[in-house]
């Protein structure tokens, strides 16, 4: 699907349907277009489920409010074909925590999606009514092609003047790439997309039966080479890499648990992290250094922690096999996916001027911390 971001000229995108306006959670306020007005998103991933409730600013959106819990809700859906019962309670306890959020927060106009995992799963609509019953929420499972839009949306900001880019997210149930062109006026215009599905959780079991780490990962990294190369040969990559004329964006938990890595951070902190540049030769360092970490070194690294440390690997080799395709030099990592391009869409939707090329997401200090 090609899409285009305009960034000099915000006329805005088609906001996402069915917006809740949130009362609580469910209620009937009108946000208007008032700069006092509040919007929030969910993104429940097959990984992780995150919100963000935010008010719109001068440059960008100020966040009141946030939330991220390692969920996994994809847990055995590609072998079994559905969520299984402790998924969909790790990711229903979560959005209850959402819930609650949401009610200090009322009039706040709402869009929950849902990706990759009910995307797969044959008792996706069950699990939405039982959402809905549960906590009040109304999730909205999108394509793989509206997940790359939205993506592509939140990171547009990050781009500079060279006419093409990559853009990927590494996900839990799926990695999705998009492949753009950047025009003279700004406009930056989506070539082609690729959703592929080989997420860090489902890699992480299609290759638990092979007990080598170094050997599980250099089968996942040929796995997603080999995914990548029909993509890369239909839009003649190749041909303009060496003209410094392709850019490149990454955004995802391993995209910023490398770069925190790269910086010696003692802690991970997202404004030294986002729209930074990554080196590659600094993530085959850091690489290295995954593979040589034993699990509780990885568990207790302050850029890690316990729940993402065994996916690291799965997510180190789809990050390798990126790179062995788009062999540029650096990369610029943003911590900024799904909930900042849904905040663009509703606020614009209102009448808000948020701008793109321009936005910034101001942090509240107190919930700085785990977004």
């Amino acid at each position: 699907m090609n899409h285009t971001i305009r960034h000099n000229r915000p006329s805005g995108p088609v906001a996402p349907e069915g917006g809740t306006v949130v009362a609580g959670v469910a209620g009937a306020a009108s946000a208007g277009a008032s700069t006092s007005a509040l919007y929030a998103a969910i993104d429940l991933g097959s990984s992780n489920c995150r919100l963000l409730v935010a008010r719109p600013c001068k440059d960008g959106f100020k966040v009141l409010d946030a939330f991220s819990r390692v969920v996994r809700l994809g847990e055995g859906v590609r072998e079994k074909g559905y969520l299984c019962e402790p998924a969909m309670e790790r990711a229903i306890e979560a959005l209850k925590i959402c819930a609650r959020k949401l009610h200090k927060h009322p009039g706040a106009k709402l869009y929950a999606v849902a990706t990759e995992a009910c995307r797969s799963a044959e008792n996706r609509d069950e699990f939405v009514a039982r959402v809905r019953a549960e906590t009040g929420i109304q999730l909205h499972i999108i394509h793989a092609e509206e997940e790359s839009r939205l993506a592509l949306q939140a990171c547009s900001a990050l781009l500079d003047d060279r006419p093409y880019g990559i853009v990927f997210d590494i996900g839990g149930g799926s990695t999705e790439i998009c492949w753009i062109e950047v025009g003279q006026d700004g406009d930056t215009h989506s070539i082609d997309t690729l959703s592929m599905p080989c997420g860090v959780l489902c890699l992480t079991e299609r290759y638990a039966h092979i007990a080598d780490r170094r050997e599980r990962f250099g089968a996942m990294r040929a796995e997603i080479r080999s995914r990548l190369e029909d993509f890369a040969a239909r839009n003649c990559c190749s041909d303009i890499l060496d003209d410094n004329r392709v850019q490149m964006i990454g955004t995802s938990g391993t995209v910023t648990t490398f770069c925190g890595i790269a910086l010696g951070l003692e802690r991970y902190e997202r404004h030294k992290v986002d729209g930074s540049d990554l080196r590659f030769d600094d993530a085959e360092r850091v690489t290295e250094l995954l593979l040589r970490m034993e699990s509780d070194k990885r568990q207790g690294h302050p850029c890690i922690g316990n729940q993402r440390a065994e996916l690291m690997d799965a997510g180190a080799a789809i990050f390798a096999a990126i790179r062995d395709i788009w062999p540029l030099a650096t990369l610029k990592v943003a911590d900024r996916g799904l909930r900042e391009g849904i905040l663009v869409d509703l606020m614009r939707a209102d009448g808000h001027a948020i701008d793109p090329n321009a936005a910034r997401r101001h942090i509240v200090p107190d919930i700085s911390a785990g977004l």
